[in-house]
């Protein structure tokens, strides 16, 4: 059963797995990182540092485990980071939001944050990071003429 079930939906279960961890990792670097430099640095700066430290892990992890591509390294990397750039801007936003107007504290609003930034990030890298260039729309160069 369990077998059928990783068979039918194994990037989905090896997404979530991954998920999991990038999003335990990134989240324990924020808290870390707030926890120590809190007094030195602006939120906002420190989630910018927790962003720049938590995207190589996260590649690596979606590209050899969960889309198990063999396209372009480069590529597939700046595109990756064209999607946590994205997720990255939500993110800031939703933060100023909800820390400034609804005066919840940094941690807690990044915890619920996250919720929404994975499935941003989710359709991003499957459809854009890693998906194969007809999938997102670039032609097909055939060079045999």
């Amino acid at each position: 059963m369990i077998e059928g079930i990783y068979k039918k939906h194994g990037q989905k279960v090896a997404y979530i797995l991954v998920g999991a961890w990038n999003t335990l990792f990134g989240y324990a670097i924020f808290v870390l990182l707030y926890s120590l430099l809190y007094q030195m640095f602006h939120y906002i700066v420190i989630l910018v540092i927790s962003y720049i430290i938590c995207i190589t892990n996260a590649f690596l992890s979606y590209k050899f485990i969960v889309f198990k591509t063999k396209g372009n390294l480069l590529r597939e990397y700046l595109r990756f980071y064209v999607v946590y750039g994205t997720s990255f801007i939500v993110n800031i936003a939703l933060m100023l939001i909800i820390v400034e107007f609804l005066k919840v504290r940094p941690i807690p609003a990044q915890s619920v944050i996250l919720f929404f930034i994975t499935i941003v990030s989710y359709l991003g890298h499957k459809h854009y990071s890693f998906g194969k260039p007809a999938e997102i729309g670039i032609p097909k160069l055939d060079c045999k003429r």
